[in-house]
């Protein structure tokens, strides 16, 4: 194994030994490293991009210091190092690496990547945002392990929030009960801010392909070559697709023209656009199919497959984001027939009217499958940028999640939410991810590597590292060793007619003309729907309660032009699939 890794290592680092690696996409949507299919099995490893710092902090109260986690931290050491933590992650079965940044991560001087406001062991401090940076990929080089670089915010101090490269609060957390980090004074723009704020770093899209350039060469500086790509930047959702699809091309022209040999990774967007932009009052609606179905930021790509970018198709990759109830409680986690009230309503509005959380693969994956993926079935590359969660949620989230959600029944629903979902990529053909994260200070997911850290108990446990959790390999391992699947994206047309509880009194029947009569023994929750031979959904034609009786959906109450669909009917146990012709 010593023997192995030393010859990969070599090949990574001595780029004068051989020719660079070329990172491409074939025809068939598969990423390739020189020629040959390389699935992807990352994970993020996070804290250069900024973190959080307590409120009450007695050296940098409210700051934002750029530093890697890595598990030993001064008031907790332990023998880990930069160099020993890539050794392990590569061990547990990781080849590649999401490391986001922040533009301030990229200037060396900036204060909050130098002491005093550090938090690492002195032994494994480093002085210097940048140089950290560096010293992380020359070690995941020395490990074997590839890095994707991640412009993940505009600001290190507005982070995860922004949305948009010149975002402005306020942001999606500025009413949320109970919450320390919010970041009301801060904002990435230089003009049309609100009186909340006192830190500008203003962003531009000049600065962004500037830094996205500084970010194409960094292989080159150090002197690797395992760097894979660029994700351009982090959840993108308060564009709208056109502003989005725009942007994706100036990134490729900017980091191609210095070095050609990576990947552009492209995340989704969101729901809405242009809220962060100086006027939240007038947000629109963005695309993204059946409106219940509601797309995490950085999920939507429901528009890419029928106005994609103009770069080549060979050098990108689509890359959304995806979560469970752990991150963002959600309509379609809601048992709607239950309790019809909890439509529509996420986060503490969900919370608050004590929704009960039932994770049902029959409502998530069409949504999954419209949001992206059904692009593997146009050919593209799909990589899921994020997913992940807190397995034991609401156990062992912040205190005033777990006071929130103290009523729910259902106490594994975030686990239920991240095997569904590995179950839906392997049979969509999405083999590629990075899972968030592989380190444990994430308060929404927790992490690879366990923590005796607790919000109640034990917050002095927070920075250290301790095992592994088993669960979450176990799932990836899943993902990573699946068989490829011979209809990606379901370019084949779905199955022709299936039906399931035929003993429950429902019953389902089409036409040749395209007229669909169901029957209903009692009342309750009707879905029908139209997909097209590609699995994308097409229309929502019912999803309402309906007493029990029989209903017909005559052709002309059909919104469909000419052409194969499926229709897909479900009511209590009872589900119905056929294929059929429409004509008008």
């Amino acid at each position: 194994m010593a023997i192995l890794l030393t010859i990969a290592s070599s090949l990574l680092i001595n780029t004068a030994a051989h020719a660079a690696n070329e990172w491409a996409v074939d025809d068939k949507g598969h990423i390739t490293l020189n020629g040959s299919p390389f699935r992807v099995k990352g994970g993020a490893w996070f804290g250069l991009e900024g973190r959080n710092e307590q409120p009450n902090d007695e050296k940098n109260p409210n700051g934002a210091p750029m530093e890697l986690f890595i598990g030993n931290v001064f008031w907790s050491e332990s023998d880990r190092t930069l160099a020993s933590d890539a050794r392990e992650i590569k061990n547990l079965g990781f080849n590649c690496i999401r490391m986001p940044v922040a533009p301030q991560t990229l200037d060396d001087n900036d204060a909050q990547g130098r002491d005093p406001v550090l938090k690492n062991s002195e032994k494994v401090r480093i002085q210097g945002a940048f140089s950290a940076l560096k010293a992380v990929v020359q070690a995941c080089a020395d490990a074997g392990l590839y890095v994707l670089l991640d412009m993940h915010s505009c600001s290190n101090y507005v982070g995860w929030r922004a949305g948009r490269l010149d975002a402005r609060p306020p942001y999606a957390d500025a009413k949320r009960e109970n919450y320390e980090y919010k970041r009301e004074d801060c904002s990435c723009a230089e003009t049309n801010n609100p009186s909340t704020v006192t830190r500008i770093q203003a962003y531009d899209e000049t600065k962004w392909l500037r830094d996205l350039k500084t970010l194409a060469g960094l292989g080159k500086e150090i002197g690797v070559d395992n760097i894979m790509g660029i994700d351009i930047f982090n959840e993108p959702f308060d564009y709208s697709w056109d502003e989005w699809c725009s942007m994706i091309d100036k990134a490729y022209e900017a980091i191609s023209s210095v070095n050609p040999n990576i990947l552009i990774f492209a995340q989704g967007i969101g729901g809405s656009n242009g809220t962060q932009d100086g006027t939240p009052d007038t947000y629109k609606d963005t695309p993204h199919g059946n409106k219940a179905s509601n797309p995490n930021w950085g999920e939507n790509l429901y528009e890419a497959g029928k106005k994609p970018p103009k770069m080549p198709k060979s050098k990108l990759v689509y890359s959304p984001h995806c979560y469970g109830p752990a991150v963002c409680t959600q309509p379609m986690f809601a048992d709607l027939e239950a309790q019809p009230e909890c439509e529509g309503l996420v986060e503490d509005a969900f919370g608050d009217k004590r929704c009960q959380i039932v994770i049902k693969p029959e409502k998530l994956i069409p949504g999954w499958h419209e949001h992206f993926g059904y692009l593997r079935a146009l050919g593209y590359a799909v990589c899921i940028g994020e997913f992940g969660g807190n397995m034991d949620w609401p156990d062992k989230s912040e205190s005033r999640h777990q006071q929130r959600y103290s009523y729910l029944t259902n106490k594994n629903s975030d686990e239920q939410w991240q095997r569904v979902f590995v179950d839906y990529l392997i049979e969509e053909g999405i083999y590629d991810s990075f899972y968030w994260s592989i380190n444990p200070e994430s308060a929404d997911t927790y992490g690879i590597f366990t923590s005796p850290y607790d919000p109640n108990s034990n917050k002095s446990g927070w920075g250290t590292w301790s095992g592994t959790d088993s669960r979450k390999l176990s799932l990836l391992r899943k993902l990573w060793e699946a068989p490829e699947t011979d209809n990606p994206g379901h370019a084949k047309a779905p199955v022709k007619h299936t039906v399931t509880g035929l003993k429950s009194g429902y019953s389902c029947k089409v036409s040749n003309a395209g007229v669909i009569t169901y029957k209903l023994p009692k009342a309750g929750m009707v879905s029908l729907k139209l997909y097209d031979v590609s699995g994308r959904l097409h229309a929502k034609v019912v999803e309402k309660k309906q007493n029990a009786g029989t209903y017909t959906i005559n052709r002309s109450q059909l919104p469909s032009a000419s052409g194969s669909y499926v229709v897909a009917f479900s009511a209590g146990d009872f589900s119905f699939n056929q294929m059929v012709y429409l004509t008008k």
